[in-house]
């Protein structure tokens, strides 16, 4: 399987998931930040269309690892280029705090992210238009779960 994805939607995509719950929060919050931040949202938007919807008792079920990026999850990566290896939980944008290693569904970053895998790796832009790489290294379920 291609696990690459870009943001620009050239090439194969990697199958992603995402939870019914988070699903329809999202896809509220995604129509809710067209105004302003339109090709992120869009973006969202297009991701969620065509994710893969996990419900939520088999989530739950076994109270067993997932393996793949939902909200609250704690994600550890890599940006392929500098080597760098980051630990973040995914939040929504009003629990973000980047000195806490909280990232947003609503950036760049954040929105690439949602539904992938352990080993899965993604191209995407900056908000500056920077391409980058990075490479999903461990995925851990959200505290909530």
């Amino acid at each position: 399987m291609d696990t690459t994805r870009t943001l620009a939607g050239g090439g194969s995509l990697p199958e992603i998931k995402v939870t019914a719950e988070d699903r329809e929060r999202l896809a509220g919050l995604a129509s809710a930040a067209m105004d302003r931040m339109p090709d992120l949202a869009g973006y969202l938007s297009d991701e969620l269309d065509r994710a893969q919807v996990v419900p939520i008792p088999v989530v739950r079920a076994g109270r067993t690892a997932l393996g793949f990026v939902r909200m609250g999850s704690e994600v550890a990566f890599r940006d392929d280029t500098t080597g760098k290896v980051q630990a973040v939980s995914l939040v929504y944008p009003g629990e973000a705090d980047i000195g806490r290693g909280r990232i947003s569904v609503l950036t760049p970053v954040g929105a690439a992210l949602l539904g992938l895998s352990k080993g899965q790796s993604i191209d995407w832009s900056t908000r500056t238009g920077t391409a980058k790489r990075l490479t999903v290294l461990d995925v851990r379920e959200p505290a909530f779960a």
